[in-house]
């Protein structure tokens, strides 16, 4: 009888310290952090963390009922959503190759199909990197790797996002490995904000030395077989004051145009008009997240523009790559570093 009265008196107790503790526990607070020079996320980022994510059930839901006899594939592919304007086709798959490339974690490849795509460039490869921080989390042997691993893709051109270093006595090292880096149709490059800060004059300086041509509010033209498509690279897109005017105005609708730059905020704050796709860093990915949230976002519309295959307001797809390197802290956390693979087709039918 007395084990039965102490049971329940150790029942009664439990239950009432569990309900007082309900009275106990105070707000995490939010953390201050400064990542890459640019604003935090303004969103309550903590309680976000450890919230599920339930933006994309509406689609899962609706995808599944169309693709009731989809069987899993090892490589993930995913198709444009609807949100894409008509005349355009995207799907993606994502490869790892830390194995066999230390430092890089995978290659994100896109099959990008478009109506404006000409004839000459169909199945032509574009290498895209961004955010290498050199030396940050990537160092000597990640150099090395992402050489290796650029050459084996052939791409017919390399474009980079900015944000190259971090450290000025870095850059000829840097430029002189990505030199080793061939492509029939050369390299190409934007400044990030990283390099606006310190280093630019220096990094121009090794571009040039190497044949590598820097976009600095410039349109560049990649010919073929009398076809061509072209190339425009935003001049330092945090400036608006100066260069909230996008280099793509002043050309043709009826080109195929892409746009090099390193924020994907620009492709919002500004009109991009007559670009078919925009390729953008700065994002990290978010470089640490957790159950899918990243704590910081280095971009003023939180995690909309945050990773992969995104959209402007226009419609305008952007490619959005988690880059290479880190920056404030040598650390990442569910954002794999990568390098990007687009092969563009021309759209022959609707």
């Amino acid at each position: 009888m007395k084990k039965i009265i102490y049971l329940l008196a150790a029942l009664l107790l439990l239950l009432s310290s569990c309900k007082s503790k309900k009275n106990l526990v105070s707000p995490i607070p939010r953390p201050v952090l400064n990542v890459d020079s640019v604003r935090p996320d303004s969103s309550d980022v903590v309680a976000r963390l450890f919230s599920p994510d339930t933006s994309e059930l509406k689609k899962i839901s609706v995808k599944r009922k169309r693709e009731k006899t989809h069987v899993a594939s090892p490589v993930i592919t995913r198709s444009a959503p609807s949100i894409v304007g008509r005349g355009t086709r995207i799907t993606s798959s994502a490869v790892s190759v830390s194995s066999v490339y230390p430092g890089i974690d995978r290659v994100k490849k896109y099959e990008f199909t478009h109506r404006d795509v000409p004839d000459a460039f169909d199945g032509f490869r574009i290498a895209f990197i961004s955010d290498l921080h050199y030396k940050s989390l990537f160092k000597e042997k990640g150099l090395e790797s992402l050489v290796r691993l650029l050459n084996a893709q052939h791409a017919d051109v390399l474009l980079m996002g900015g944000d190259y270093q971090e450290g000025c006595q870095y850059v000829p090292d840097l430029f002189a490995a990505l030199a080793k880096v061939k492509t029939p149709m050369g390299t190409y490059g934007v400044m990030g904000n990283n390099d606006y800060e310190r280093c630019h004059d220096e990094i121009i300086r090794e571009m040039q030395r190497y044949g590598m041509r820097p976009l600095e509010h410039q349109i560049d033209t990649l010919r073929r077989d009398g076809a061509q498509i072209i190339l425009a690279g935003v001049r330092n897109p945090f400036d608006l004051a100066n260069n909230g005017v996008s280099p793509t105005l002043s050309l043709s609708p009826s080109d195929f145009v892409i746009l090099l730059v390193h924020t994907p905020d620009y492709a919002e704050d500004v009109s991009v008009a007559n670009s078919d796709l925009v390729l953008a860093g700065h994002t990290h990915g978010g470089q640490v997240r957790i159950l899918g949230y990243a704590p910081i976002i280095p971009s003023h519309y939180g995690s909309r523009f945050l990773t992969g295959l995104k959209y402007n307001s226009a419609k305008i797809p952007m490619i959005v790559t988690n880059g290479i390197g880190t920056s404030n802290k040598n650390i990442r956390i569910g954002a794999p570093a990568e390098i990007v693979i687009i092969t563009l087709h021309r759209l022959r039918n609707e």
